[in-house]
């Protein structure tokens, strides 16, 4: 089975990590956030991918050979014109196919997929959400899409599309995706999947909605350490506690937690809720609900709901304090 995942978004509200670092390959809960859909895909027998990359592009290239072995097509998007027109990119290497899933690179889900690559008629992802305003939203009779609406202002429903889609018509798909820019069809200023999918409808094609368990943002700082949050806690294994407390015999270690290979923690106190790459090193100081990514040093501080970077250098204070009795101090 193949898939297309677009991977050519710029990432501006995680700036300024993607200005050195694409999206998709920061880290979240112990490895790149694409790595946690490429090794579900692996699961579900995927061995063909097609990456619509922009900037970045070679370094995602570069990323994805080195971890991956299955074949892999790289199309590069030279305008980010819209969802819609980046899998347009994706026609040559799959109009003639007989089904394709499209997931965005930087959605990370919980859902049985494998069912819905069971059904012999197009699927798409939904998931009930407080603001429909923001996504493209389905109409439902039953299980069936009825309609489509890319970011409707006053939306007819609460089920918005969350970037997984089972196309098993690639060539009725690429001919809505060309039927969409030729006439010049845009959503809010883009190329939209969405109204490509709607002209599917309107001509015929059948399509099926199927619940997404959750659905977990990495759009935005707060939402990337509330996903980190999330999927420590559900892939926590005490035996993997265990090992990390042997191997950083100098640190507190509080569940959840993920350490990878060699970062050191040195009289520190690391967790809840806490990523650590590799080669970080860690020393005096207390961390929680953060993400450490590769390479940085740690030093003499407390952190907390922080994203600190490849390479980077912090390093806070140290006090000596004489203090008396029913003192009350602020260090600032």
């Amino acid at each position: 089975m193949k898939a297309i995942i677009p991977v050519a978004g710029l990432g501006t509200r995680l700036r300024p990590h993607t200005y050195t670092t694409p999206k998709v390959l920061l880290p979240v809960a112990g490895k790149p956030m694409l790595a946690h859909i490429l090794d579900e895909l692996i699961s579900l027998g995927i061995d063909e991918v097609t990456f619509i990359v922009h900037h970045f592009g070679d370094d995602i290239k570069s990323w994805i050979c080195k971890h991956y072995s299955f074949k892999s097509n790289f199309v590069h998007q030279p305008e980010l014109r819209g969802l819609g027109h980046a899998i347009h990119l994706a026609k040559e290497y799959h109009k003639n196919d007989d089904s394709v899933l499209i997931i965005l690179g930087d959605t990370i889900f919980y859902a049985d997929l494998a069912q819905a690559i069971q059904w012999k008629e197009n699927s798409i992802g939904v998931k009930s959400v407080d603001d429909p305003r923001r996504f493209g939203i389905v109409e439902l009779k039953g299980d069936k899409v009825v309609r489509l609406i890319e970011k409707p202002e006053h939306s007819p429903t609460n089920l918005a599309i969350v970037g997984i889609y089972h196309i098993v018509e690639p060539g009725v798909l690429f001919d809505a995706l060309e039927e969409v820019i030729q006439k010049g069809i845009t959503t809010k200023g883009e190329i939209q999947l969405t109204d490509a999918l709607q002209i599917m409808l309107n001509k015929g094609s059948s399509f099926r909605a199927f619940e997404i368990e959750e659905w977990l943002d990495c759009g935005k700082p707060e939402t990337l350490l509330d996903t980190n949050r999330r999927m420590l806690t559900k892939l926590f294994s005490e035996k993997e506690h265990a090992r990390l407390m042997k191997i950083h015999e100098s640190a507190i270690l509080v569940p959840p937690v993920s350490i990878l290979e060699n970062a050191q923690i040195i009289n520190s106190v690391i967790g809840p809720y806490v990523t650590v790459c590799e080669d970080a090193r860690i020393e005096n100081s207390v961390i929680k609900n953060a993400i450490i990514d590769k390479n940085a040093r740690i030093r003499n501080i407390l952190l907390d709901e922080s994203l600190i970077g490849e390479s980077a250098d912090v390093n806070g204070k140290s006090y000596r304090l004489n203090v008396g009795d029913n003192t009350e101090m602020d260090i600032g």
